[in-house]
């Protein structure tokens, strides 16, 4: 049972080091680069393909906040556009970023799924 909760620990370590350069950002930043992995998208492509995988409204001002939080970090860059739209792609860093994201959120999840199931399974 140490053991367990020694690795448990670790996980939560690993996985608060993947979101310490996202901050209190991490909902909006996660969303936004699982969207621009699967293609370049404008503001409002990203707003709807949120809202379609992952049910949650993105407010604009929250958006351009973490599309432009984003872009410093060279996690995303804007494509070129022939219309006023600015279109975003993810970067290398950014999907290598998203990665260790997802992960360490996984991490997070099993634990939490875990003791759920010790603890407060179907009687």
């Amino acid at each position: 049972m140490a053991a367990n909760n020694a690795n448990e620990a670790n996980d939560a370590n690993e996985a608060n080091k993947a979101l310490d350069g996202f901050g209190r950002y991490a909902g909006p930043a996660t969303l936004i680069l699982a969207s621009l992995a699967g293609g370049v998208k404008h503001g409002y492509a990203l707003t709807k393909d949120i809202e379609s995988f992952a049910g949650v409204r993105i407010a604009p001002g929250t958006l351009y906040e973490a599309l432009a939080r984003l872009q410093s970090q060279g996690l995303i860059e804007p494509v070129e556009s022939q219309d006023r739209r600015r279109p975003y792609r993810l970067t290398a860093v950014g999907a290598t970023t998203q990665q260790a994201q997802l992960d360490a959120q996984r991490r997070v999840a099993d634990v939490g799924l875990r003791r759920l199931a010790q603890g407060w399974g179907p009687a």
